[in-house]
């Protein structure tokens, strides 16, 4: 059944233009082959539309590019943090703050601090660095959100939703003593984007609380999240998003985020407003990160963080990242193409399960679709599916329960004439998808393999996928 179409423009104005460069398919392919058909060893001057990620990628805003200038060089006690700390507690409620270089230090800091050997981490879905840290740690990750997350045809409206009957058993089967935290993310990345109600986060926080289980937060996108309660959950329409944001922030301990992301620029942060944990993670600040008013982040990048913070609650702000990807998932399935619906906050999400079925998952679905829309567009996306995880102890691949391609969109960044090139890519390909097979190894890392790894194609499919689309397209295209 087709979406119902309705006129949307972008709410900007396009100031600054970086020339791009459409390559030839024999370019492509010879790009592909030397990155190893792993889409992050491409180099971006092959990329014509570049979708790998919205992590650090988004265009600042004029304000942002404006504070910039504001920076006060200060190693200690620079003016900008405490900009910075102001917005945090006007908008997010907490008085006490932790500047950090990226999510990932922050998650490190925190994995550090809270988790002990053998202690058991729940989570609703893991994300490939956050897992990763808390195994570091000598913790265990498992996995409690509800079963809708893993179906990507599923239309519930909050796929990132805690199975609480699970965490409930968790909590169990190993005691409150050994779960130092849940962890909670909004929204949930590797479901595809998809969001956590506000009824079911307060759920969580009242079954912790009984237990003496703290809820920790990733934040990253959490202006999206706000925006999908607002337009989804009953009794929150007529809502601001700051109103959303401030009662979502209520329900946890800590908060953590990337601010490359939300907020438009390069930095994190950690905030709680329990002066134990805040004096915990601080100690170890200045040993991985730096010092309390920088964090590894230039003080330029503070302010224009400080400045990101208060744009995301503008709701024309925080809506057309979100009613951007809704278009692109709507374009997608008005093509026939199998995504994830409904569409999350940050990206297009292709069902690769669905899109390759004839592709066996032990030969990387995601990561050959991926590696075959590069091929015939340009268009760089990311695999997320079994090449994203590591093999298990034993060396065994350990299977994703969702083979999808991320096509993540970066804010403010591309229009909505690139969403319609890459789907009439993509749309063709899907015609063509019987000459696409998997990929093996060539190269294999021991942790988080995708950033690194390299691989081959299975019978050489390349060849006969480049040429299928010349035959069509022809060589300059």
């Amino acid at each position: 059944m087709p979406i119902p179409r309705r006129s949307w423009a972008e709410p900007f104005k396009i100031k600054v233009v970086e020339p791009v460069r459409l390559t030839t398919p024999g370019q492509r392919l010879a790009a592909i082959r030397e990155a190893g058909y792993n889409t992050f060893l491409l180099k971006s001057e092959d990329v014509y539309i570049d979708l790998l990620t919205d992590s650090g990628t988004s265009a600042m805003s004029d304000r942002q590019w404006a504070g910039m200038m504001l920076g006060d060089e200060a190693y200690a006690g620079s003016r900008n943090f405490y900009r910075l700390e102001a917005a945090v507690q006007r908008l997010y409620g907490y008085r006490y703050l932790i500047p950090t270089h990226q999510g990932r230090g922050a998650e490190h800091i925190i994995s550090r601090i809270l988790i002990k050997p053998g202690d058991v981490i729940a989570g609703n879905m893991y994300f490939t660095t956050t897992r990763l840290h808390q195994e570091l740690a000598g913790g265990r990750f498992e996995d409690v959100v509800i079963p809708e997350a893993h179906d990507p045809a599923s239309e519930h409206p909050f796929k990132g939703n805690v199975d609480l009957a699970k965490l409930e058993a968790l909590i169990a089967r190993h005691g409150a003593a050994r779960m130092p935290y849940v962890s909670v993310a909004a929204t949930v990345n590797m479901a595809g984007g998809q969001p956590i109600s506000l009824e079911n986060l307060r759920a969580v926080r009242e079954l912790t609380a009984r237990h003496g289980i703290r809820v920790i937060l990733d934040a990253t996108r959490v202006a999206e999240n706000a925006y999908f309660i607002q337009q989804r959950e009953p009794g929150y329409a007529h809502k601001s998003l700051a109103e959303i944001l401030r009662e979502m922030l209520s329900l946890v301990d800590i908060l953590y985020m990337s601010g490359r992301k939300c907020a438009g620029v390069r930095g994190g942060l950690i905030a709680t407003n329990h002066p134990e944990y805040y004096n915990r993670l601080l100690e170890w600040l200045p040993v991985y990160e730096g010092f309390a008013t920088y964090g590894g982040m230039s003080t330029k990048e503070v302010e224009a963080m400080a400045v990101g913070l208060r744009e995301m609650t503008d709701p024309t702000v925080a809506s057309a990242s979100a009613d951007f990807v809704k278009y692109f998932v709507g374009r997608m399935v008005e093509a026939g193409i199998p995504v994830v619906t409904p569409a999350g906050g940050l990206a297009c999400h292709v069902d690769a399960s669905r899109f390759l079925s004839h592709v066996p998952q032990a030969d990387y679905p995601a990561g050959a679709l991926a590696a075959a829309i590069y091929l015939v567009s340009g268009v760089r996306g990311m695999e997320r599916g079994t090449l994203s995880t590591d093999r298990d102890k034993e060396g065994r691949d350990v299977l994703a329960d969702l083979e999808l391609v991320r096509l993540a969109m970066p804010r403010r960044v591309y229009t909505m004439s690139h969403i319609e090139y890459t789907v009439d890519r993509v749309r063709w390909l899907y015609e063509h998808r019987d000459l696409v097979q998997g990929l093996q190894w060539v190269s294999e890392p021991p942790v988080l393999r995708f950033f690194f790894g390299r691989l081959r194609p299975l019978n050489d499919w390349g060849n006969r996928l480049a040429d299928a689309f010349i035959a069509d397209f022809g060589e300059a295209v």
